[in-house]
């Protein structure tokens, strides 16, 4: 059985999306881990980030890493994941991590549509111009932290349903050689 594989990498890398679409080709389950925390605590993120503050979530969110680790297939984790105290060494050693890479160009632009600001109450308020220095400035704190994934995948191709799933099926290649070696 292929362990759990775990996509880390900053917000708009293309986690959910990639992630999904390669459980789908793989034939195995996808979790994105905002959504299961969501689901579990029948509370959006932000109402969650509201109520106990980000060290009350990621908390919340280390418990729930924890439980998906176990279920095996693709986890799309938070941007922040891996940040956390013994997140990345839990993942290393539960599964395959993979840290999704693209430009920060490319990240802001993904960022700067309007529904996902809508959804990001980090970049919300933010200009464009703002947005792409607030991305680079992240993407430098936690590149420590992404650079402890098993492996790096280039997550830039993946704009249209074609452009994700050419890209899906290229990842699932390099997996299953990983697997067979």
């Amino acid at each position: 059985m292929m362990p759990t594989i775990f996509l880390i990498g900053y917000m708009g890398c293309g986690k959910t999306t990639l992630g999904s679409v390669l459980a789908a080709v793989m034939n195995v389950p996808f979790v994105d881990l905002d959504d299961y925390i969501e689901e579990r605590h029948e509370a959006r993120i932000t109402t969650i980030f509201k109520e106990i503050g980000e060290a009350g979530f990621r908390q919340l969110e280390k418990q729930a890493l924890h439980e998906v680790a176990r279920l095996g297939g693709i986890v799309a984790c938070g941007g922040g994941t891996p940040c956390i105290e013994g997140n990345m060494e839990l993942m290393n050693e539960m599964g395959l991590t993979i840290w999704l890479t693209t430009s920060a160009e490319r990240i802001a632009a993904r960022l700067c549509l309007p529904e996902q600001k809508a959804k990001r109450p980090l970049i919300a308020e933010k200009t464009d111009e703002e947005i792409l220095e607030f991305v680079k400035v992240k993407l430098a704190e936690r590149e420590p932290f992404y650079s402890k994934a098993q492996l790096r995948f280039d997550s830039t191709n993946i704009e249209t349903a074609t452009d994700t799933l050419e890209t899906a099926n290229l990842l699932a290649g390099v997996l299953s050689t990983l697997n067979q070696g």
